[in-house]
């Protein structure tokens, strides 16, 4: 797929760092009335803190490549509103792990964003821009980040899957997609099943259901990310 570029990553190295996003600073009456609308639209939202990413490289190492960068902290709101701005100004990446969850048939298992989220309708892999629970020491774990996403999304403790230790990242900022190829014991169906009784008994689940796809073209396209998309294409 044209403007996404697909590398296996053997190091990711983040370090957590002050920054003076000027896009936040210059455009506070427009992001907090962008914030109001949101909110009235989606009364569930809430502004808590993520991480963005200012400069990232891409480098040889020993083991492979390895993704370096630095990220900031900012507010939901700040990112929401250049987000749906089209990513205005300096460049910025949301660069955010997945889970691919690969099933022991082959299939991978995808969730559906529910309507209280501000991605309502789009179909993932368990994800999350990172937030200040996965910093330690001054650095990034998007290890943690992940294995955090999958439980709190699906129910399924990291500890139940297989996983090495490289990343699939797709690069195609201002987004960075970090995907963990996590592997269950389960087939697809019984683990669909099993995940949509755990969704089932959430009072405000934000997956909705669950989607099995082997291929890209089982996904609706109008959905999914082209970024996921790329991935699946890749990986099929």
């Amino acid at each position: 797929m044209s403007g996404e570029r697909i590398l296996e990553v053997a190091e990711l190295d983040f370090a957590l760092q002050a920054y003076d996003w000027p896009f936040a600073r210059e455009n506070a009456a427009a992001i907090a009335a962008h914030w109001e609308k949101r909110r009235a639209e989606k009364p569930e939202l809430f502004d808590g803190r993520v991480l963005l990413m200012f400069r990232h490289e891409i480098v040889r190492v020993t083991s492979g490549l390895a993704l370096r960068g630095a990220y900031f902290e900012t507010a939901f709101s700040n990112f929401l509103a250049w987000r749906d701005f089209g990513f205005p100004g300096e460049p910025i990446c949301n660069c955010f792990s997945m889970a691919a969850l690969k099933c022991a048939d082959g299939a991978f298992l995808l969730g559906e964003m529910g309507g209280q989220t501000a991605n309502a309708g789009q179909i993932y892999f368990a994800s999350g821009t990172p937030d200040p629970s996965d910093v330690f020491d001054g650095k990034v774990d998007l290890t943690a980040s992940v294995t955090r996403e999958l439980e709190e999304e699906t129910g399924v403790p990291a500890r139940e899957t297989a996983y090495d230790g490289n990343w699939i990242v797709v690069h195609a900022p201002p987004r960075i997609a970090c995907l963990k190829v996590m592997r269950l014991a389960a087939t697809a169906e019984a683990a669909k099943a099993r995940i949509e009784a755990f969704l089932g008994a959430e009072a405000k689940p934000e997956l909705v259901r669950m989607h099995i796809a082997r291929f890209a073209r089982d996904l609706d396209e109008s959905r999914t990310p082209r970024f996921v998309r790329a991935f699946l294409e890749y990986a099929q």
